[in-house]
């Protein structure tokens, strides 16, 4: 029984984080975009294809 009383509250303050984890998640856009990184599973990284529609890196001068 005095278990309970350890228990409950424990189970209440691991509630309220990841309720805040959950809203903190949903505020900083993390579940903006579902379907791209499904999609980006599909193309080939060796496909010329995907490669020409990425932009290219210019070179810079830095060593």
């Amino acid at each position: 029984m005095t278990a309970l009383y350890w228990l409950i509250p424990a189970a209440l303050v691991m509630l309220g984080l990841a309720l805040w984890l959950l809203f903190w998640a949903i505020g900083s856009g993390q579940y903006d975009d579902l379907e791209s990184p499904g999609k980006r599973l599909l193309f080939d990284e060796h496909d010329p294809a995907h490669h020409a529609a990425q932009p290219t890196r210019q070179p810079t001068d830095e060593p």
